[in-house]
């Protein structure tokens, strides 16, 4: 396949965490820039991994053409416009999830990807994750019989992320904990369930627990410290209901709640079995059989889902291989979050055409 060059836009936690790593783990990748709007933190990844120049200004690299892939890893408001700019510049793109803040947003994205005809696929990552595909196996070979409904939990006691910067301001993040944890699990749901086309949204959001900044209580903050004089202008709960042409969905998410458990898990519901997943993690299927009641915990290697979403970025690069993180098969999760927001906004039902 030859070594494809990269940049790394944005050095954040995203790109150290899972994007450099499964880069450097590819024989057929080289990382050649590290970006940041703050210099120092992309001369810091130089010196780190010993590879790469650093640059501030990404306009500064976007005529390379040694660079084959670009990674987007920044805060939200930026995915657009920089995919934009990779885009019509002949670069293929990763970009970090969500898509974009609005359903608007992405449809540019996507309308810009059909024009340059590059790769443009969004960092839904559980998609490459071998638990789900198993469940995805599963619910289309008909051992979970007709999927009727899922439903979604995502819910912490006092998680919200650097209260008061980037990811509670909505100019910037595009929402809370709906953009931010609940694109997963929306994902998740639409995937398994053969991305079924949406119909209604009902939904409300809530922003209580975290408006009060200062008299907000938790034991650690990811994100953090809290910048009691910034903006948290975004929801810290919310609970939804889809009809699809497909299954109901239902789903209830919080940063924080006043409930002192954490629930990070799936429903699927057939009527011959059914799946609960716990994110990131394992799943059980219950199921009936011959007067009794079964209970199933598949066991299997997971591998690493970041390494296999980068490993087949890569690949498809050169293969011309439409992966199901494409922009044209996830614009439909952006549509959802979009109308979930905008039916809490309007206070009615959103009606899909």
């Amino acid at each position: 396949m030859g070594t494809t060059k990269v940049a790394i836009i944005g050095c954040g936690t995203i790109a150290k965490s899972a994007h450099i790593p499964a880069y450097l783990n590819n024989p057929n990748a080289e990382i050649k820039y590290f970006c940041d709007y703050n210099k120092e933190n992309a001369e810091r990844f130089v010196k780190e991994y010993g590879c790469g120049l650093a640059v501030q200004n990404y306009h500064d690299i976007l005529d390379d053409q040694e660079i084959e892939a670009v990674s987007i890893c920044t805060p939200n408001n930026a995915h657009a416009i920089v995919s934009i700019d990779f885009l019509r510049a002949g670069k293929n793109v990763l970009c970090e999830k969500p898509a974009a803040r609005t359903y608007a947003e992405a449809l540019e994205m996507q309308r810009v990807q059909h024009e340059t005809g590059k790769v443009l696929n969004i960092g839904v990552v559980n998609r490459f994750n071998k638990g789900v595909n198993i469940i995805k196996s599963l619910i289309e070979s008909g051992e979970l019989g007709e999927l009727y409904h899922v439903y979604a939990s995502f819910r912490a006691h006092r998680s919200i992320p650097g209260l008061g910067g980037a990811f509670t301001t909505k100019a910037v993040a595009g929402g809370g904990v709906m953009i931010d944890w609940g694109v997963h699990f929306l994902d998740v749901v639409m995937y398994c369930s053969g991305d079924p086309t949406p119909k209604t949204v009902t939904a409300q959001t809530y922003s209580k627990l975290g408006r009060k900044m200062k008299d907000y209580t938790y034991i650690n903050m990811w994100a953090g410290p809290p910048k009691h004089e910034g903006t948290y202008d975004v929801e810290d709960f919310v609970t939804a209901v889809i009809r699809t042409e497909g299954p109901s969905i239902t789903m209830n998410g919080a940063w924080a709640q006043n409930i002192g458990e954490e629930e990070m898990y799936i429903d699927f519901l057939g009527d011959k079995a059914g799946i609960r997943l716990q994110y990131g993690s394992d799943f059980k299927m219950y199921s009936a059989k011959n007067g009794v009641l079964l209970e199933t915990s598949p066991k299997f290697n997971a591998g690493d889902h970041f390494q296999n979403e980068i490993d087949a970025f890569l690949e498809c690069i050169h293969t011309g291989e439409k992966l199901p993180s494409h922009i044209d098969t996830v614009i439909v999760t952006a549509k959802m979050i979009q109308a979930i927001y905008d039916s809490s906004e309007q206070q009615k039902e959103i009606i899909f055409d």
